[in-house]
């Protein structure tokens, strides 16, 4: 059963979480009202996901999602916000979330959201996307490709720039006519030579190492 921690500073909010997941089966371990909180009842309780609200006080989502994911071997972080604010989608990414959802998701879309999540994939909502690419598009190229780009082959330099634009391993393998199992597989060497804890990590650093541009076609 995946487990979840909700952190919220609204217990409205933390109640309608809860109902939601423990109706789709989803054991929700543990709410925490503000970041610090958060951070302790991770460490202690060791859910499969924090669902984490960006404004909290004592210490914000931001901060939290970046203590627990330094933490080592910690949740996988599935940001929620009423905000789509370029510098929060950025940040939260930065501080190694997972996922980035708005709170106006329909109940089966947050659920689907906390499965992917709990299973070590990334998900970011279609406007999130929008509001991140955007943030490259503004942002002067990269000097000099960074030297991890090296220790890629060239197919696997080919799948990190599908999945930088958004591509699922499915839709990745229907276009590069290979097994799924064998784009699984470059996925996993990817981020190991990256050094990368996930697929929005390597998306980030695709963008910010200039080997995908913004409104660019391959």
């Amino acid at each position: 059963m995946t487990s979840v921690l909700i952190a919220d500073d609204q217990e409205l909010v933390r109640t309608g979480f809860r109902v939601v997941l423990e109706s789709e089966g989803i054991e929700v371990v543990g709410e925490a009202a503000n970041g610090r909180e958060a951070v302790e009842l991770a460490a202690r309780l060791r859910p499969d996901v924090v669902l984490m609200d960006v404004r909290m006080p004592e210490l914000d989502g931001i901060a939290a999602t970046r203590r627990i994911r330094d933490a080592g071997d910690t949740p996988h972080v599935l940001v929620l916000t009423t905000f789509d604010l370029d510098e929060h989608v950025y940040d939260a990414l930065r501080a190694g979330a997972s996922g980035f959802l708005l709170k106006d998701v329909r109940a089966a879309q947050l659920v689907e959201a906390v499965h992917i999540v709990a299973a070590g994939d990334a998900l970011i909502a279609p406007s999130v996307t929008k509001r991140l690419v955007a943030e490259f598009a503004a942002r002067p190229s990269a000097p000099e490709p960074p030297p991890e780009l090296a220790e890629l082959t060239p197919r696997e330099l080919e799948v990190l720039e599908l999945i930088a634009r958004g591509l699922s391993n499915g839709e990745i393998a229907a276009q590069l006519v290979v097994g799924e199992a064998t784009v699984k597989t470059h996925v996993t060497r990817i981020l190991m030579k990256l050094g990368r804890r996930d697929r929005v990590q390597a998306v980030v650093f695709a963008y910010e190492s200039g080997l995908v541009r913004p409104g660019a076609d391959r």
